[in-house]
């Protein structure tokens, strides 16, 4: 049986802005505190190491769909089996929303990733608050008005 988890975040940023955070597959460590490392092998394959509690792991994922300013999927090849994607969706002109869904074998995931207890809340901190910040920060610098902190 496969499990869901799905994370949410309103952002004070244009899609735009999101999107080109999340675009940028090397750059999700900034913001995901528990990928340590991501290596493009090609166009769509990408190595990952997560840092767990109780598991540093390696993995393989591909990117399985990429639709600008809308979706990012992936799923991995090799290693701790899971699947993932991200959507965008436009709020207003200076607002937006983020949305991951991640599905994984609970029982696949726990023998892969040794004694990790909280596997849900774990995995649903996806740090999307840091990420909202990053966003947030980069609307910022390209809005110079003054209404903007």
């Amino acid at each position: 049986m496969t499990s869901s988890l799905i994370e949410a975040v309103d952002i004070k940023a244009p899609v735009s802005v999101s999107w080109s955070l999340w675009q940028d597959v090397e750059r999700w460590p900034s913001f995901l505190s528990h990928v340590k490392h991501v290596e493009r092998i090609d166009d769509s394959l990408f190595a990952w190491q997560v840092s767990l509690p109780g598991a540093d792991k390696s993995f393989v994922a591909e990117l399985t769909e990429v639709v600008p300013e809308d979706r990012i999927a992936w799923r991995t090849s090799e290693g701790v089996h899971h699947a993932g994607v991200v959507t965008f969706h436009r709020l207003s002109d200076t607002e937006s929303r983020v949305t991951l869904q991640i599905e994984y074998d609970p029982k696949g995931f726990v023998e892969h990733l040794g004694a990790l207890t909280n596997l849900d809340s774990t995995l649903a901190n996806y740090d999307l608050g840091e990420f909202r910040r990053m966003a947030e920060h980069e609307a910022a610098l390209l809005d110079p008005s003054p209404h903007r902190h």
